[in-house]
């Protein structure tokens, strides 16, 4: 029996671990034990229960409670609390996902430590390093013995930054094993997908039932917290709205943009949007409930990472409102258009999905058997 501690700090990673998690407990049941370390990133008691609860899966043994703060006070605080957990568990490897400060202090922690890292969302590359994501990735495959990259770019990167796919065992940081395996996230997209069908509450409450409905979210940094930004893309909104009269776009708003609203749209553009009642801002909403949007919208405007992706796994062209993607084979393949805040661009992007029905969906993220694939290996490798 092997030890893993998986560490997790936001709602996407509890989110990415429900498969690997899922896969212990259904497969590898007595070859694999898994000891959960929530960092406490994003930490919300009732937020996090209700993923928790939601996507059923075990509360997490340790909960550390950092909090938020500057990058470099929460990722030391994440270091120390690590560090005691290993040092208590002693386990065969930790596991982290995609490019976090959760992400950065597992990997430093567990390295300086000589316990294998592997890093699933190996590979992913913005290119762009004043994206403090793009520094945690980075760092945490150069620290990492087993690399699990989602897609064929991402592993071709790590091939570009020196990593061989020709290294043979014993594995280690400076003998590294890359894999191109699939995405997690596509593993739980199809498992849940059924279960949002049953259990989803927003379709009716917002009666979205026959409606056809464009879903945004907006959460960077790089457009919340930016006046100009902000503004292109509201006002891209309500042009798109006044072109699309039959149309609805739905805009889960965390609390944080929300105040940024009030804060930076300019007083004409905030009380058209507020006064357009087919501009419907709502709460966050939960896993099961973001499935459902998706896999009832016309198409998806974003600028998170993770509803790109979904966006193609139930086949619906996305609008990236960021400079750039890791996930390039979207846009290559024409299932998403690159706007970053740009009005002009955004409405060009909507109309040009408005009015291509031909677009091919290709198997770039895996069979849906990702989370099994990367437990078999660490079994075998570890």
């Amino acid at each position: 029996m092997k030890k893993i501690v998986t560490i997790i700090g936001t709602r996407p990673q509890i989110i990415k671990s429900a498969a690997i998690s899922r896969a212990v407990e259904k497969k590898f049941p007595n070859k694999l034990e898994e000891i959960v370390v929530h960092t406490g990133q994003h930490y919300n008691e009732n937020m996090s229960e209700v993923f928790f609860n939601e996507l059923g899966i075990s509360k997490p043994q340790y909960n550390l409670r950092v909090g938020s703060g500057s990058h470099g006070k929460q990722t030391a605080e994440m270091l120390i609390g690590i560090e005691d957990v290993l040092e208590k568990e002693k386990p065969d490897a930790l596991v982290v996902y995609g490019d976090t400060n959760s992400t950065l202090a597992g990997a430093t922690a567990a390295a300086k430590m000589n316990i294998p890292v592997v890093h699933i969302e190996a590979g992913l590359r913005s290119y762009n390093k004043s994206m403090p994501e793009e520094v945690n990735r980075v760092v945490c495959d150069h620290l990492s013995t087993l690399l699990f990259s989602p897609t064929k770019s991402g592993f071709l990167n790590l091939k570009k930054e020196g990593f061989s796919e020709d290294n043979m065992p014993p594995f280690n940081p400076d003998n590294a094993k890359i894999y191109h395996c699939g995405d997690i996230m596509y593993d739980n997209s199809l498992y849940f997908s059924a279960l949002a069908n049953n259990k989803n509450t927003v379709i009716e409450e917002y009666g979205l039932q026959n409606r056809t409905f464009f879903l945004s979210t907006i959460h960077r940094g790089s457009n919340t917290d930016n006046a100009d930004h902000l503004n292109e893309i509201f006002e891209a909104f309500l042009e798109v709205m006044e072109k699309h009269d039959d149309k609805v776009l739905v805009l889960p708003l965390h609390p944080r943009t929300k105040k940024c609203m009030d804060k930076y749209l300019s007083k004409n553009t905030l009380n058209r949007i507020e006064a357009n009642d087919r501009i419907k801002i709502i709460p966050p909403v939960s896993f099961l409930n973001i499935i459902a949007l998706e896999k009832n919208c016309e198409m998806v405007i974003t600028d998170s990472g993770g509803l790109q992706k979904e966006a193609f796994f139930f086949k619906k062209p996305c609008v990236i409102l960021r400079p750039e993607t890791e996930w390039v084979e979207i846009v290559e393949n024409g299932n998403a258009i690159i706007t970053d805040y740009h009005k002009d661009k955004i409405i060009d992007a909507i109309t040009h999905f408005s009015k291509n029905d031909s677009l091919t969906y290709p198997d770039f993220y895996g069979n849906g058997r990702a989370a099994e694939f990367i437990c078999s290996e660490i079994i075998s490798n570890l």
